[in-house]
């Protein structure tokens, strides 16, 4: 070989080392992609459901309807006067007898609307009074209502209020 042939020769060699293409980087495959992708869907769908509804759960108005109605039991015997309690569809309200008359009573034991979406079924009007004794004139079953889901809310003669069930 030829001084100018060896030459040629390392050259060729080293130019082909040279231009040599380095090793592709691995990246992620459409399937990786996919299954990600479904993950945090599946993730956020389980977020969305666990999160509590902002009118919050029918129960939980039953149960803080019966705890002011037990609230109105214990200010009729503490104070010595009769308080009574007015129920209708759209929300409730506590009065106390003063003076000869109903007069409502002050917060906390204000008037209060039912949640939105929340009714009291069936009900015009009703109202139970308890006597300086804590006793009620008549039992009276309130059923709260909110997206076909039913509660009931009871006042027993004795006073005491309570979620049924």
């Amino acid at each position: 070989m030829t001084v100018e042939q060896e030459a040629v020769a390392r050259a060729g060699a080293a130019g082909a080392h040279r231009h040599v293409p380095a090793p592709a980087s691995r990246g992620f495959t459409l399937i990786e992609l996919m299954v990600v992708i479904t993950v945090i869907g599946l993730a956020s769908a389980a977020a969305v459901l666990a999160m509590p509804d902002t009118r919050g759960r029918l129960a939980d108005e039953a149960t803080r309807f019966a705890v002011r109605a037990r609230s109105a039991h214990d200010a009729a015997i503490i104070e010595s006067r009769p308080v009574s309690l007015w129920v209708t569809e759209t929300g409730y309200g506590f009065d106390q007898w003063r003076g000869g008359r109903w007069s409502p009573m002050e917060p906390p034991l204000g008037v209060e609307q039912w949640r939105p979406g929340t009714a009291a079924a069936g009900l015009v009007r009703e109202r139970v009074t308890f006597d300086t004794t804590g006793l009620a004139d008549r039992p009276l079953t309130i059923t709260l209502t909110r997206e076909g889901a039913r509660t009931d809310v009871v006042i027993e003669p004795d006073g005491r209020a309570h979620v049924a069930g």
